[in-house]
């Protein structure tokens, strides 16, 4: 069964030299209107959990808000981590190299969206040690890049995967699904 939050990605692994030793810095106002569109989204969350607890469903506008945030913050991680070359645009609502598939709303159980915060501990200490071990890929893929001007395959593959758990706990803790994130190395899982 498709898991309602899917990463995909499309590349042919090459990067660019020169916007790989600076992405870095390139990515600095990606990171700066993610954390401004972020405050507006926490509160949007608080407003979605309450929506869901007593309708059983996320609102429309309330989910599209929050997948739109959720999909953009996918496309500067994307780039960040060299899953895409590409320079991503500012609102995530085109198709990137490296994008999201958020289902639309569903019902939702009602008891785990009570306890989403407690149910998502495991999630985010498995999330946290995915961060810590992104980062380190992180240099090895800039140090790759820069010399290559390419990314291995499989390091790209491990990338997404991270990514996409992260992505995952992210619209779990986000009520975009009440479907826990996915080990599964399967990109549809």
């Amino acid at each position: 069964m498709e898991h309602p939050i899917r990463l995909s990605f499309t590349d042919d692994l090459r990067r660019n030299r020169l916007t790989v030793g600076f992405r870095w810095l390139l990515v600095i106002p990606h990171l700066i209107w993610l954390a401004i569109w972020g405050i507006a989204v926490f509160f949007a969350v608080i407003v979605s959990w309450f929506a869901t607890l007593f309708a059983g469903q996320t609102p429309q506008g309330l989910h599209d808000f929050i997948a739109q945030y959720l999909r953009y913050s996918t496309h500067v991680n994307g780039y960040l981590y060299f899953l895409a070359d590409p320079y991503p645009g500012f609102l995530g609502d085109r198709p990137y190299d490296a994008d999201l598939s958020i289902a639309p709303p569903a019902r939702q159980n009602r008891w785990i969206t009570g306890f989403r915060g407690i149910l998502s501990i495991p999630a985010h200490i498995v999330a946290y040690v995915l961060s810590i071990l992104l980062s380190i890929l992180w240099l090895i893929a800039w140090i790759v890049g820069i010399f290559t001007g390419g990314i291995p395959e499989g390091m790209r593959n491990f990338i997404a995967w991270m990514i996409r758990f992260l992505q995952q706990t992210y619209g779990y803790v986000m009520l975009l699904t009440d479907r826990y994130p996915s080990f599964s190395t399967d990109p549809h899982a």
